[in-house]
């Protein structure tokens, strides 16, 4: 699940800063209060130290921070453009409302991961020594 939440974090946030991102209209127009090209490239970069900290284990905790703190930003197009997001309110989902959505499981997964992490952590071992035999 690590792997694949990584995977889908670096693909996306490289999609961001080479302008070839699918959610690159739904971006400007949710965060129309600051320079696309600059919010392109900071989100791109901060969802691919993202996936890179879901692969190395030791930035594991910084990755998930990081990811818990970006994630309900995605969900501002539901309240700030809710006219491209449903059909019908509250259910009727167009594919851009179902593009957000999904990211439940994203947080889903990052929730199953975080509650891993001490198992990623080295365990310092219990030394034996010859007086305890």
């Amino acid at each position: 699940m690590r792997m694949s939440l990584a995977l889908i974090f670096i693909w996306f946030g490289l999609l961001k800063p080479l302008g070839m991102s699918p959610e690159e209209e739904l971006i400007k127009n949710t965060v129309y209060f600051f320079p696309p090209g600059i919010v392109l490239f900071v989100l791109g970069c901060w969802e691919v130290i993202i996936g890179i900290g879901l692969l190395y284990k030791p930035l594991l905790r910084l990755a998930l921070l990081l990811l818990l703190i970006e994630l309900p930003g995605t969900f501002l197009p539901l309240i700030v453009l809710p006219d491209i997001c449903f059909n019908s309110i509250p259910f009727g989902l167009t594919l851009e409302g179902q593009y957000i959505i999904k990211n439940l499981f994203l947080i889903g997964a990052a929730f199953v991961i975080g509650s891993k992490v001490n198992q990623y952590s080295p365990q310092p071992q219990p030394q034996i020594t010859v007086k305890d035999i």
